[in-house]
């Protein structure tokens, strides 16, 4: 393409020869064609209004017409370019805009059961268990919720232990359900839970080397320290029994009382040697740290069906049995007057366990482990005993969230923390 001369003037002379019609040429300003801008453009002085000539990008020319003026001046020669033929394109048809979708018409609608007051959710209100229930005409005076806590300036240890603890477990035909609650009396005085549970695997990985340790550990009342000696048993017992997993799973499977004995007291008396060692090194009592203990040991294998008990200090064990309950049923001696056993024993002073073999068990057998919390409760109200046993002994296993709020049956009176450890029975191998 040739570019045009940014002054008008300086256009270059037409060359000579006839006249093309379909380009004519000017040698100077053309006639006056009426047009306003024509004039304006050639008054301008030299130089003004003039900017260099820039093609559009896809320039499509126009046939020339005789005796048109393409601007101020006619153009060099140049060699023709192709006119590409004129392209028409049609308008697109227009869209029809959519039509609304159509809903289908609703089916006839139940009329409803009652309409929510305004301001409700619309939803079902989700069903809450409530209040646990109580014996007698009136509840406890006490309200059975959470109350004062300890101070963490006046005892760290009590002040960060939980008010309720809840635990489970399952394997193969074996299912556990715990909980410890703080009692009534500690939440109104904001004394902590002197209660402590575990609920562990021992042992090696195989189901003939491995058991079930379930047991409880109750803290003295006039112990100050009784609520860390609670915990610091339970923890220290597994830790020892482990280590004897697989003579105490073989003495179980042979019925050997004498080698459990030997095995637990073993275990027994390195957890209140360790007990007194600690309480000594704080500056304090071992006898501030006192508390009762007593365990299960449950073989995993299935085609064990003896398990092993023991105990040091009070607390209860029951059997639950084809909806009936069952006392002395490790032999504590209780002539059917409850579950409770009424001995003074406690570590770290107490450094021997009661220790027995018992079984074989049955399918469906449900097996009470307890603090007096509930052993006492038990052993002396038959609302609760009814209660229990159509809860734990009626149908499916609760669910732990239902566990505690069933464990949480109310007598008046009875105002200790309350834990149990409760296993069901499935069928052997």
């Amino acid at each position: 393409m040739h570019q045009q001369p940014e002054n008008p003037q300086e256009w270059p002379a037409p060359a000579s020869g006839p006249e093309d019609p379909a380009h004519p040429t000017h040698q100077g300003p053309p006639a006056s064609t009426g047009d306003a801008l024509d004039e304006t453009w050639f008054s301008l002085p030299p130089g003004v209004g003039a900017v260099p000539y820039r093609p559009p990008a896809q320039p499509a020319p126009a046939p020339s017409v005789p005796g048109q003026v393409r601007g101020p001046g006619p153009l060099p020669p140049a060699e023709p370019e192709p006119v590409p033929a004129p392209v028409r394109v049609s308008a697109p048809a227009p869209v029809p805009a959519p039509e609304p979708e159509r809903e289908p018409d609703p089916e006839p609608a139940a009329p409803p059961e009652a309409a929510a007051p305004a301001g409700e959710p619309a939803h079902q209100p989700v069903p809450l268990l409530g209040t646990p229930p109580h014996s007698g005409p009136r509840p406890p005076l006490y309200p059975p919720d959470p109350g004062a806590l300890p101070g963490v300036r006046e005892d760290l240890d009590g002040a960060v232990l939980p008010d309720i603890v809840v635990d489970g477990a399952r394997y193969g035909a074996l299912t556990v359900r715990a909980a410890s609650v703080r009692g009534d009396s500690h939440r109104y005085e904001g004394g902590p839970r002197q209660d402590a549970l575990v609920v562990c695997r021992i042992g090696g990985p195989e189901p003939a080397q491995g058991l079930l340790l379930l047991a409880v550990a109750d803290g003295v009342g006039s112990a100050a320290r009784s609520h860390v000696g609670s915990h610091d048993v339970c923890r220290g017992i597994a830790f020892f029994l482990d280590r004897y997993a697989d003579q105490l799973a073989e003495a179980l499977r042979l019925v050997d009382e004498r080698t459990l004995g030997a095995l637990v007291n073993s275990a027994v008396g390195s957890v209140a040697e360790g007990l007194a060692q600690r309480a000594e090194q704080g500056g304090e009592s071992p006898t501030g740290h006192a508390t009762t203990l007593r365990g299960l040991l449950v073989p995993l294998d299935p085609t064990v069906r003896h398990r092993g008990f023991f105990a040091v200090g009070d607390g209860g064990a029951a059997r639950l049995r084809r909806g009936a309950w069952e006392v002395d049923v490790f032999g504590e001696g209780h002539g059917g007057s409850g579950v409770i056993d009424t001995g003074t024993a406690a570590l770290p002073g107490s450094r021997l366990a009661r220790s027995e073999v018992f079984g074989p068990v049955e399918d469906g057998d449900v097996l009470v482990l307890c603090t007096d919390g509930l052993s006492t409760p038990l052993a002396g109200d038959p609302g609760m005993r009814e209660f229990l046993a159509a809860a734990w002994g009626g149908g499916p296993v609760p669910g732990p969230v239902d566990f505690l709020w069933q464990l949480q049956y109310r007598v008046k009176s009875y105002d200790d923390d309350r834990t149990a450890v409760v296993l069901w029975e499935g069928p052997g191998a």
